[in-house]
């Protein structure tokens, strides 16, 4: 009798342990990193555009994007802020009010995006190729969002749109410190093994 409810407790432990080990769906949570400032390389393919440039998130609603290519976008450069868009190319620049920009207007579909989530506590998804990625719905759209296992932006989509966003080269004001410790680091210890070598050597007579 003890054997058959020592049988029992181990199996009832082994589903249990079971149970708690799946996600559900294969959701799971990862640390917010999206509330804070982040500067990245992105690639944009929206219908058959293809763009390149570089984005910059200062805070919520507080953002910039500058154009590489193609051709006719390089060297364009968007800012918003403050409920405005401000657009400027070779030194020419105009302001409009985000409210005259077209709903399905991909920064503010992404932004708003970004801004909603970085709210949260945590972020939770699908884990999928080790990425996590958080599905939503906005004026513009269904959309789905994707970071990284450290909460770092990694993807934006919108199928509807045919709009596809990549990130890469994240980096953010926590890494940017991080990179100039070690720099410094690296700095000091070449500094003193050029002066040891500098320094005059004596010999005991």
């Amino acid at each position: 009798m003890k054997r058959i409810f020592t049988s029992v407790i181990t199996m009832a432990a082994a589903v249990c342990l079971t149970a708690c080990a799946v996600t559900r769906g294969g959701s799971t949570s990862c640390r917010n990193r999206l509330d804070e400032p982040f500067s990245a390389a992105v690639s944009i393919t929206i219908d058959r555009l293809e763009a390149e440039g570089s984005m910059m998130r200062y805070g919520e609603g507080v953002w910039e994007i500058e154009f590489s290519e193609p051709n006719t976008l390089s060297g364009v450069k968007l800012e918003f802020s403050e409920g405005n868009v401000m657009a400027s190319y070779k030194g020419l620049s105009f302001s409009v009010p985000q409210s005259a920009v077209p709903v399905k207007a991909m920064m503010l579909n992404f932004m708003q995006a970004v801004d909603d989530n970085a709210k949260n506590e945590e972020l939770s998804g699908e884990e999928k190729d080790g990425s996590i990625s958080i599905s939503g719905k906005l004026d513009g759209g269904d959309y789905t969002l994707t970071v990284d296992k450290e909460g770092l932006i990694s993807g934006f989509e919108m199928p509807n749109n045919k709009l596809t966003m990549k990130f890469t080269e994240v980096k953010t004001a926590e890494i940017s410190a991080e990179q100039g410790s070690d720099a410094a680091t690296a700095e000091a210890a070449s500094e003193a093994v050029t002066t040891e070598a500098a320094a005059p050597t004596t010999q005991e007579q």
